[in-house]
């Protein structure tokens, strides 16, 4: 089973809400801290106050990765804030630097504040494509959002991630699904299909045994609010890759 491979020092992540970009970002930052990979994440999405990534602060430090978010009182902020240190993580030499970026051209405007610490090839910008949102279930659709996104970030993204879902309705025909439709996307850009990501129990099924492709096997990290854990309680996870409370 292929793995997705760094090809860059600096790896951005967008995509449109509900893609499950922030998801997608988390677990790869996971899969390569556990192969030894010196990494730091950034939380940029500056818009979005669910679903960021300093929500897998604990799990991703615990792997040994630099987590670069506001902490402490701020953790919860709902605030615009740029940290010092992403800038200086994206012009540090060593190791991988993976940015979260806030959803289309309004999240990716902070990009463009970054913009001249990007040298020539020195980074990889990703769109999360799910095909099951309204504003991406089309080829033609899923440019616009690629182009908006590159005019707020002033970058142009060179690959396409495939994360098609239905949080737990997902289905492996679906997957495989949004494998192919991900790949037509990536060739009309004019850009590279990176990999596929999905959680790990759907690659067991038949249907996706036999991809050819990068394969990023997921678990769930982040949990919206309402299944987050609560005083004196643990959420387990489940099959389905959402949680369990339990006492």
């Amino acid at each position: 089973m292929q793995r997705p491979v760094p090809t860059a020092p600096v790896v951005l992540f967008t995509g449109n809400y509900g893609s499950g970009k922030t998801e997608v970002a988390v677990n790869y930052t996971a899969h390569f801290a556990r192969m030894g990979t010196k990494v730091k994440i950034a939380d940029l999405d500056l818009v979005n106050p669910y679903f960021r990534c300093r929500e897998a602060r604990d799990e991703l430090t615990a792997l040994g990765v630099e987590v670069i978010a506001p902490g402490g009182e701020y953790h919860n902020a709902d605030l615009p804030i740029l940290l010092p240190q992403v800038r200086g993580s994206i012009e540090t030499e060593g190791g991988l630097t993976v940015l979260d970026v806030g959803g289309d051209s309004v999240g990716a405007t902070v990009v463009s504040s970054l913009v001249t610490s990007f040298a020539k090839g020195h980074y990889e910008m990703f769109f999360v494509l799910n095909k099951s949102r309204p504003f991406t279930g089309t080829v033609e659709g899923a440019l616009r959002l690629i182009r908006e996104v590159e005019e707020g970030a002033r970058l142009p993204v060179t690959a396409i991630v495939s994360n098609t879902h239905l949080i737990e309705e997902t289905t492996p025909e679906m997957v495989a699904d949004g494998i192919v439709f991900a790949q037509e996307v990536a060739a009309a850009k004019g850009v590279s299909f990176a990999f596929v990501a999905a959680m790990r129990f759907l690659f067991d099924d038949p249907v996706l045994a036999n991809l050819d492709v990068p394969i990023l096997p997921m678990e769930r990290m982040l949990l919206p609010p309402w299944r987050q854990k609560v005083t004196g309680r643990q959420v387990t996870h489940t099959r389905d890759g959402w949680g369990r409370i339990s006492n």
